[in-house]
């Protein structure tokens, strides 16, 4: 695309959070942790969110689900749909949810009602941005890497128009005077 992308939370401070994120989830004392990374955008924080796990004493085991609210667009339609579904049995189980960003909610309150219905023992939910002025339903999540501003993001697997995902760090692309009038 060919923007430039101005750093809003750096590589560096991101590592630092997952690995605070995970001490505080292990404090937790989860049973037979299952990490469900809701997918696309989740998918370098679950990541490196799973190796700070591993590093903070936990072996959780992974899943990913791919939900849809937002389709080609840079709002929320509001309608949640399954993409692709989790393939384990979550009976039982605690499970973590980790999503890139909390906005509306939509996304994460039908995940976390999914998994609940499914029998899961508990339902945890770590987001790494929250946008906390943005919601259309009632939802807090349980672990929040950082508050964010009410700016369209990218990098660090997040995406407008699939790209940027590959940045290390959060950032906002800048606008030029010309497309912001």
């Amino acid at each position: 695309m060919g923007r430039r992308v101005n750093v809003l939370f750096s590589a560096e401070a991101i590592a630092k959070r997952n690995a605070d994120l995970a001490r505080e989830i292990a404090a937790l004392g989860t049973e037979r942790l299952l990490v469900v990374a809701v997918l696309k955008g989740s998918f370098v924080f679950a990541a490196d969110l799973i190796r700070a796990l591993h590093a903070a004493g936990l072996a959780p085991e992974v899943e990913f689900i791919s939900l849809s609210s937002y389709r080609d667009q840079t709002a929320s339609t509001g309608a949640v749909r399954i993409v692709h579904d989790v393939d384990s049995d979550i009976a039982g189980r605690d499970v973590l949810l980790v999503d890139d960003i909390l906005e509306s909610g939509r996304t994460l309150a039908f995940a976390k009602d999914l998994m609940a219905a499914r029998g899961a023992r508990r339902v945890l939910s770590c987001v790494l941005l929250e946008k906390p002025h943005k919601r259309a339903v009632r939802i807090d999540a349980d672990l929040v890497g950082f508050r964010c501003p009410d700016q369209f993001v990218v990098g660090y697997g997040m995406d407008v128009a699939h790209a940027y995902r590959e940045l290390p760090f959060v950032g906002v692309v800048e606008v030029d005077a010309d497309e912001a009038s």
